[in-house]
Parts: C-alpha cells; structure tokens; sequence
C-alpha cells in the first residue's frame, strides 16, 4: 500500500483506489450514491480528503457482512456533519445491524437444511417442494395453480 506524505490532504481517484483497494470505477459508483463525496479542482478533476480512507473502509467492510449499500448510506448520513465513522460508530452501527444478519443466517441455514430435500425431489413433487411450496402451504387453498397471476 503506497504511503502518502502526512502533508497531502487531498487524494486523486487513483490514490484512494490504491491506499483503499477498492477500484475506480467503485469509487464512482460509491460517489454517486452519496457514500463519499469529492470536490473538483479547475481542470475538474476528483479529490478526495484523506478522511475518505475511512468513509471507504467502514463501506467496504459493510459490505463485506452483507449490509446494503442504501443501509450503509443512510448510517453514514446519520453521523453529525457527515463527518468520518470512529469506532464507536462502528460499534452502535453493528449492534444495530446484527439482528438483521442473524436474522438472515438463520434464513440460509434453513435453506441449506431443505436443499437436500429439494435436490431429492427434483421438482418432480410440487405438494412437498421446500423451496417452492414450504410445508404445502398451497395446497391447502385447495387443487389448482396457485401461483399463476391474472390480470383482469
């Protein structure tokens, strides 16, 4: 990871792509959902203050858990002056978040457990499908496709 001088507040594109590791085209896509922001200098070319760093580690590590990136942006919104996310946070944030991921856990892991099933079945047997009929909950509501829309 290349050192930038302590003096250095502002970063080009390129610069925050190689300190964050995150690509370019990330970056401006990040960019333009409100999750970091740049100024222009008079040849309207990006720059970033170092702060950006951060901004772009607590989005990346984010994603990494499975957070959404609209998720993540309304946290960062919430910071006071959307300034920079400290540790504490990250700590008040992923309190928040972790039920949201057990929550989604517990859901692969059940679907993991009826996968087997599924495989078992080939699709041959609607009536007892764990994915696409979990507990035959349609055939209770009688023979007959269940699934079909119709618009009238």
């Amino acid at each position: 990871m290349p050192q930038l001088p302590y003096k250095v507040h502002e970063l080009t594109v390129g610069q925050l792509s190689a300190r964050s590791g995150a690509a370019v085209s990330a970056l401006h896509f990040y960019e333009s959902k409100g999750l970091i922001s740049s100024t222009r200098t008079a040849g309207n070319q990006r720059r970033y203050t170092r702060d950006a760093l951060r901004r772009v580690a607590f989005v990346r590590a984010g994603q990494r858990v499975g957070i959404p990136l609209a998720v993540i942006r309304d946290a960062l919104a919430e910071l006071p002056d959307e300034r920079t996310p400290n540790r504490a946070d990250w700590a008040r944030l992923s309190e928040v978040w972790r039920s949201e991921l057990d929550e989604r856990i517990s859901q692969l892991v059940d679907l993991r457990d009826r996968l087997t099933d599924c495989i078992g079945c080939g699709c041959l047997s609607l009536e007892r499908c764990a994915l696409s009929n979990p507990y035959d909950t349609l055939g209770e509501q009688g023979p007959g496709a269940r699934r079909l829309r119709v618009d009238r």
